[in-house]
C-alpha cells in the first residue's frame, strides 16, 4: 500500500468555467491509484503553474512532508515549470510522483522540470515578439497608457495576494528587507514577472503589504 497526498492546481484561465481540467486530473490520478493506494488529503488550487507562492500548495508541500507520504500530482507542469522550484522541493526529502510519468525517477523529474521551464520561456518570449512587432505596425498601444497602468498595478496587488502569507512571513522570520530576500528566494517564492527577490524588491512589495 502507498500512501499519497494529492495535490490539484487549475489554471486561471479555467476559473469559472466547466471544470474540466480538475475532471481531467482526477481522473488521471483514478487511473493512477491502485486497489490497496490510499489517499490521506486532497488539496485544490485555482492559480496559475507560473506561480510558486501558492498556498494550498505549500499546505500539501507541508503535509507530504510531515507524514513522509508521497506528493503525488496528475501533471508536473500544475505543479510549477521551474527547475530550481522543483529541486528544492525535492531536495527536502519529498517524493514527488508524477501520473503522467509514473515510471520516471527524481533524475529525470529534473529534466521533464527544464523542458517545461524552457517551454515557458518561449512562450513568453514569443508574446513580447508579438507586443513590439504590434508596435512597430503602429497598434494603439500607449493611446491608453494611463488605464494599462492602473491595470498593471491591480494585476501586481492581486498577485502579490498569492503570495502575502509567505511574504509576510518571511519578513516575520528574518526581520530585514536583505534577509527576506534571501529567505524567500530559498523557499521558491516568485516574483511578479519572475526574477529574484532583492531588498529593493522587498522594500517595495511591503508598501503592498500594509494595504486593506
Amino acid at each position: 500500500m502507498v500512501e499519497y497526498v494529492v495535490y490539484y492546481g487549475v489554471s486561471t484561465e479555467r476559473r469559472g468555467g466547466s471544470g474540466l481540467g480538475l475532471d481531467a486530473q482526477r481522473a488521471m490520478v483514478e487511473q493512477f491509484l491502485q486497489h490497496a493506494d490510499n489517499v490521506i488529503a486532497e488539496f485544490t488550487e485555482i492559480q496559475s503553474g507560473k506561480r510558486d507562492g501558492r498556498p494550498v500548495l505549500w499546505k500539501a508541500i507541508n503535509l507530504a512532508k510531515k507524514t513522509r507520504f508521497k506528493l503525488l500530482i496528475p501533471k508536473l507542469d500544475r505543479f510549477s515549470r521551474k527547475v530550481s522550484f522543483i529541486s528544492g522541493i525535492i531536495d527536502q526529502g519529498i517524493e514527488v510522483t508524477v501520473c503522467e510519468h509514473p515510471n520516471v525517477a527524481t533524475f529525470f523529474l529534473h529534466l521533464l522540470a527544464c523542458f517545461a521551464e524552457e517551454e515557458r520561456r518561449q512562450i513568453s518570449e514569443r508574446t513580447r515578439a508579438a507586443l513590439r512587432a504590434a508596435k512597430k505596425r503602429g497598434a494603439v498601444l500607449g493611446r491608453n497608457a494611463q488605464a494599462v497602468a492602473a491595470q498593471r498595478r491591480l494585476e501586481k496587488q492581486n498577485f502579490f495576494e498569492t503570495i502575502r502569507p509567505e511574504f509576510e512571513q518571511a519578513i516575520t522570520d528574518a526581520g530585514s528587507y536583505s534577509g527576506t530576500a534571501v529567505l524567500l528566494n530559498e523557499r521558491g517564492v516568485e516574483i511578479f514577472k519572475g526574477g529574484k527577490w532583492h531588498p529593493q524588491t522587498v522594500k517595495n512589495y511591503a508598501t503592498l503589504s500594509t494595504r486593506e
